[in-house]
C-alpha cells in the first residue's frame, strides 16, 4: 500500500467516526427535549367561567351612594343594547304613531324619584307612559295608583327587569308578564295595560309574540339619552332636546338607581318640549 492510499483510508475512517459521534449527540439532545403537545395553545384562554360583562358600565353609581336605589339591581339597563334597527325589533313600536311626542319612564315606581317626576309632569300638564317593574309595583301600589289617577299610561316592563327574558320559553315569558300584570292590577284593578317594553330592548320573536297574545303592544324607543349611565343632567337634556322630533318616543328612567340627574334634566326638558311639541301619554287602545 502506498503512503497516499494509507492517508486517504485514515481520513475516511476519521470521517465515519465524526459522523457517528454527531449522530449520537443529536439523538441524545432530542431525548432531553419534551415533545410538543399537539394543539396546545400558548396564548390566553377563555373558559366558560371566564369574565362576564354586564351591560351596565363598571364606572356607574358606587354602592352606598346616598339616594341609591334599594330596589333590584339593574344590570342591562334599557338603552344598553346597540342601536336597534327595524330588523331586530320584531315589530315593536319605536315611535308614537302620531306627530305627538311621548315621554316614557322605566323601572319604577320608586318612592324617591317617581313622585318628583309626577310633580313636574303635573306642573307642565304633560301626560306620559310609565313602564313599571312588577316587583316595584307590588312594593309601591300607592305610586301605581298615583300614576293612573294623574292620567298617565301604564306599561308592563317584566317582573324583575330580566334582560334575558326573551330567550326563555314561551311559558316562562307568559308567566313573567302575567305576574307583572297581576301586581299592577292589585293596585289599580281596572287600569288598562296595553304596552310591554322588553328590558334592555332585547327583543326576540317569542317575547313579542307572547306580549301580543296577552293583548300588549311591544314598545321600544327612538330617543335614548342613556340616563342610566348617570351622565349628568346637562348631557341628558342636550341629547333629548337635540334628537326629539315629532313622533319620538323618549326613554328616561324614574328608578333602578340614582335618578336625580334625570329629574333635574326633566326640569329643563319640559319647558322646551312643550313649546315645540304636543306631548302625550301613549294611547290605551294602540293599533
Amino acid at each position: 500500500m502506498t503512503r497516499g492510499n494509507s492517508t486517504a483510508k485514515a481520513a475516511g475512517i476519521v470521517t465515519v467516526v465524526v459522523a457517528a459521534l454527531l449522530g449520537s449527540a443529536y439523538a441524545l439532545g432530542r431525548s432531553l427535549v419534551p415533545d410538543q403537545v399537539p394543539g396546545l395553545s400558548t396564548g390566553a384562554t377563555t373558559s366558560a367561567d371566564g369574565p362576564h360583562y354586564a351591560d351596565q358600565p363598571s364606572g356607574g353609581e358606587p354602592s352606598g351612594t346616598p339616594g341609591a336605589s334599594t330596589g333590584p339591581a339593574e344590570t342591562g339597563q334599557d338603552g344598553s343594547a346597540p342601536e336597534a334597527s327595524t330588523d331586530n325589533l320584531f315589530g315593536a313600536h319605536a315611535t308614537s304613531g302620531s306627530p305627538r311626542l311621548a315621554l316614557t319612564f322605566d323601572d319604577g315606581p320608586d318612592p324617591r324619584y317617581t313622585p318628583q317626576v309626577l310633580a313636574l309632569l303635573r306642573e307642565y300638564d304633560v301626560h306620559a307612559t310609565f313602564c313599571v317593574v312588577g316587583e316595584n309595583a307590588q312594593n309601591h301600589p300607592d305610586l301605581i295608583q298615583a300614576i293612573v289617577n294623574e292620567g298617565h299610561t301604564l306599561c308592563n316592563h317584566s317582573w324583575h327587569h330580566d334582560v334575558g327574558l326573551g330567550a326563555r320559553s314561551a311559558d316562562a315569558i307568559r308567566s313573567d308578564l302575567l305576574r307583572t300584570n297581576a301586581a299592577i292590577r292589585a293596585a289599580v284593578p281596572n287600569a288598562p295595560i296595553v304596552w310591554y317594553r322588553q328590558p334592555g330592548g332585547a327583543w326576540t320573536y317569542p317575547v313579542v309574540s307572547v306580549a301580543r297574545q296577552l293583548g300588549m303592544t311591544p314598545l321600544h324607543w327612538s330617543v335614548d339619552p342613556s340616563d342610566w349611565e348617570l351622565p349628568g343632567a346637562g348631557k341628558i337634556t342636550a341629547t333629548v332636546l337635540t334628537q326629539a322630533e315629532p313622533g319620538s318616543v323618549v326613554l328616561l328612567h324614574d328608578a333602578g338607581g340614582n335618578r336625580q340627574g334625570t329629574v333635574d334634566a326633566l326640569r329643563r326638558i319640559l319647558p322646551d318640549l312643550t313649546a315645540r311639541f304636543e306631548l302625550e301619554a301613549l294611547p290605551t287602545d294602540p293599533t
